[in-house]
């Protein structure tokens, strides 16, 4: 079966993990666990171009410097032309026996001067902050062990009985934990649109009620407001849930986001800075969440069953700001994003598609090369995010390994980046355990390092694109953020997507015990745990 797979050249350069990930089909016992047991070694082959992306960025703030350093002596050279000023009694200032220039040259120049600075300071980007962000947390009764995912799974009609034990395995190896919540209409099998609207309006209500007490933030002073949701989509939309619920100002600006899968936060999270900088004395609202009631698969297709067994209830409110007021208030300061699309190759398009079975049962596929297309597309991202915030010397090593490789073609060893020497604190998507498994080598982290990401997948599941804010809802909890710790955030999603986004503290962050927007308050004590 894998030799008749067809690979061009122009396609993604990775046939040995491809190759990998169709051989595990043949093998019905481990199917899902083998389809993620590899991740390319993307630090092995990188190309130059993302290299020079990534140093684009970097040159921006430079070039803007440059061009006003120019352009200041000029403006200089042309005051003295125009004003007769004469540079050779520049000493009369101390003697004091003349004047330098006469009023009329003095306005002129101080006119020019505060030109020049305004310009400057018209055009540069201001900071945007992010104040405080809540995690959503269910009432317990919506938990379900994996016992009675179980036996829910068991007592569903539909599923076949090798269908049973497929998901019955996923479940034990999963990497989740018995305490991850699921949606009354899927516990109760009443899967229709009110009970999907009631999910939507618990999981989002709750969590901006506890973000607007916390913050001190009144709805009406949101002024952008952007909503991520990728399966559930309804009319009216979510964000148009929000500004009815919460009697929004009608000038605000309201952005719903669908389609795009895990990676849609950080998009969210990009499309809220742009707009920020644009919109001067704003406040953005982000909420990052997935529906799971009317997604529930009935089929029997296994590249589709993945999503019942890893996938649960959640969701995130962010909010950020460019006022200068709100800095002291602000937990972080958002420094890079950078997102990273593969959609214009056919495989990472079609890798995570929805589609129906041959039934006609609706579900999201997963197809055999997922894990290489995931592996190029966080190749990518690093590498255009690595000469923005690697130190000097490991862009000296990297840089030099890779001309010597791609430039003149010397059979050295790749120098990979230490990471670690640019982030303190790792939020990697917790879409699978092996997944986290794979890039906890490739980027050469530690177990603690990876230990959020870990027990977010165990307490909470995954819960798509919120799932990072949990992950760093629980590095606080651990009172592990210092004042200029960097947070580096990465997400994949459908399309096929990465993005990432840097997080700079602002101050030491520390949980109060009867947070409400924090989701571990009353679990953290009892992780990390030890995984099976």
């Amino acid at each position: 079966m894998a030799g008749a797979v067809a690979v061009a050249p122009s396609k993604i350069e990775m046939d040995k993990e491809r190759l990998t990930a169709e051989m595990a089909f043949t093998d019905t016992d481990s199917v899902v666990i083998k389809i993620h047991r590899r991740l390319p070694d993307f630090l092995q082959s990188v190309k130059l171009k993302y290299v020079k992306l990534g140093y684009a960025y970097l040159c921006k703030l430079p070039t803007q410097l440059l061009v006003y350093g120019i352009a200041a002596p000029l403006f200089i050279a042309t005051l003295i032309n125009l004003t007769g000023l004469r540079l050779d009694r520049v000493p009369d200032l101390w003697t004091g026996s003349a004047p330098l220039f006469d009023t009329a040259t003095g306005l002129t120049g101080l006119s020019v001067l505060l030109v020049v600075m305004g310009l400057y300071w018209a055009k540069r980007p201001g900071p945007v902050y992010l104040v405080d962000f809540a995690c959503y947390k269910a009432d317990d009764e919506r938990k379900l062990t994996n016992e009675s995912f179980i036996k829910m799974t068991e007592d569903t009609t539909g599923f076949e009985e090798d269908t049973v034990q497929f998901q019955k395995r996923i479940a034990v190896r999963s990497g989740l934990g018995d305490e991850t919540y699921f949606p009354r209409g899927i516990t109760s099998g009443v899967l229709t649109m009110e009970e999907a609207r009631s999910e939507a309006e618990s999981v989002v209500f709750d969590t901006l009620d506890n973000l607007f007490e916390k913050t001190g933030v009144r709805p009406e002073d949101i002024d952008i407001l952007i909503v991520n949701c990728s399966l559930f989509n309804p009319t009216p939309s979510l964000s148009s849930m929000i500004v009815n619920h919460y009697n929004l100002k009608p000038t605000i600006k309201t952005y719903n986001l669908g389609g795009m899968g895990c990676s849609a936060g950080l998009i969210s999270i990009d499309l809220a800075k742009h707009l920020l900088r644009v919109n001067p004395n704003s406040c953005a609202l982000v909420f990052s969440t997935e529906n799971i009631t009317l997604n529930w698969y009935f089929g029997n297709d296994r590249s589709m069953l993945l999503c019942n067994c890893i996938f649960r209830m959640g969701g995130a409110g962010i909010l950020l700001s460019n006022k200068q007021k709100d800095r002291n208030q602000s937990k972080y300061e958002l420094v890079h994003t950078v997102r990273t699309h593969k959609g214009s190759d056919g495989q990472s398009y079609d890798c995570v598609f929805q589609r129906e079975d041959d039934k006609g049962v609706i579900g999201v596929s997963l197809a055999r090369e997922l894990m290489a297309v995931a592996g190029d597309a966080l190749k990518t991202n690093i590498t255009t995010l690595g000469p923005l915030v690697l130190p000097i010397t490991e862009q000296i090593q990297f840089f030099n390994s890779l001309v010597k490789r791609k430039v003149f073609k010397m059979r050295v060893k790749p120098y990979i980046p230490d990471f670690k020497k640019a982030f303190e604190h790792f939020c990697i998507h917790a879409g699978g355990r092996a997944v986290l498994d794979e890039v906890e080598k490739n980027l050469r982290l530690t177990d603690w390092h990876m230990e959020p990401s870990r027990m977010t997948l165990h307490r909470f599941g995954n819960t798509s694109s919120s799932s990072l804010w949990y992950e760093l809802a629980y590095t606080e909890a651990k009172c592990r953020v210092g004042s200029g710790d960097r947070v580096w955030q990465i997400a994949f999603g459908s399309g096929f997507k990465c993005n990432s986004a840097v997080l700079r503290a602002l101050r030491e962050v520390r949980v109060e015990p009867d947070s409400k927007t924090n989701p571990w308050v009353d679990s953290v004590g009892r992780y990390p745990v030890k995984l099976p």
